[in-house]
């Protein structure tokens, strides 16, 4: 299958190239990237460059197209609360071109369309674990932007123009290729970032009892190509998520894994919830996905890889 994949040269979009790739797909891949800029090794037929609202170059990389991985998005919660506008225009308004550029592309084949969504569309329910049927109730624009894709993806899954899965990510960690993840807002980036020396300490809110839920970049690339395969109803949501951990079961592994310390300025708490994890029963019953790599133990191996210099 040729198969477009948005954000192909990210975190997830360099993991979910490879897999693809591996199995037989031929993969073409948009870049926001400026022409000047070079492009890391991927094993990929055709890069095109441009914004994904950008129509003329989605209607490039959609030629001859069955498949997209559409991971092109804005993703800093933190930052979205500075620049909601844009993350909505990016997220939801890029999906929204994506899916408009489609219908204007002559096929015979219904195409399918995976997208990467996020567990923020869910807010903060007080019932754990989190199912595919709890009610959204984003807290931030960046959950309310992603949430807003969701709902145009299944709109045009529904009208007959697209099969469409919408994977709603956990915290995604670990590396691929070297290729680890660059945001420090978050918590495994910045502790392994503190090991390697590059800040004196990491800062932590409360007492790190909080519980989150974890999943590794490659297990997450395998969910991408087990739902582009699958045989498809017009539109399926999935969880993605594998390991829960407190922020100081992180802190802990991260020391032993790289036998360095990892100092903590505890800041006094701030009214969070204390526990949000995945129910992944659907994407296992549906698709047999099931995590692989996401040991606490091997997320933080990879993501210290990554940032140490080795190849894992």
């Amino acid at each position: 299958m040729r198969v477009l994949v948005t954000g192909a040269y990210g975190f997830v979009g360099n993991a979910v190239v490879r897999r693809l790739a591996e199995v037989g797909h031929e993969v073409v891949a948009l870049t926001h990237r400026p022409a000047e800029a070079p492009l890391p090794e991927l094993p990929v037929s055709q890069v095109v460059r441009g914004d994904i609202r950008d129509k003329t170059a989605l209607a490039a990389a959609l030629d001859g197209v069955e498949g997209v991985c559409h991971l092109a998005a804005l993703t800093r919660v933190r930052e979205s609360f500075d620049r909601p506008e844009e993350y909505q225009d990016v997220n939801a308004g890029g999906t929204v071109a994506l899916l408009d550029a489609l219908a204007a592309a002559s096929r015979s084949l219904i195409p399918r369309v995976i997208l990467g969504s996020t567990a923020a569309v869910y807010g903060a329910p007080e019932r754990q674990p989190i199912s595919e049927d709890t009610v959204p109730a984003p807290s931030n624009p960046y959950g309310v932007s992603k949430l807003a894709a969701d709902d145009a993806l299944r709109v045009r899954a529904e009208a007959g123009e697209i099969e469409a899965v919408s994977l709603r990510c956990f915290n995604i960690s670990g590396a691929v290729s070297g290729v680890g993840d660059a945001d420090e807002s978050r918590i495994i980036p910045k502790a392994v970032a503190v090991a390697a020396g590059r800040y004196p300490h990491l800062e932590m809110n409360g007492d790190g009892d909080a519980v989150r839920d974890f999943v590794h970049v490659d297990d997450l690339a395998r969910a991408y190509v087990l739902a582009l395969e699958a045989t498809s109803a017009p539109y399926r949501l999935y969880n993605v998520g594998a390991t829960a951990a407190s922020m100081r079961e992180i802190v802990a592994t991260v020391e032993r894994v790289t036998g360095k310390p990892v100092p903590v300025v505890h800041r006094p708490p701030q009214p969070e919830p204390p526990r949000l994890v995945a129910d992944i029963s659907r994407i296992t019953t549906d698709l047999g996905w099931k995590p692989e790599r996401s040991s606490l133990e091997a997320l933080v191996t990879d993501a210290w890889s990554a940032v140490s210099g080795g190849d894992r």
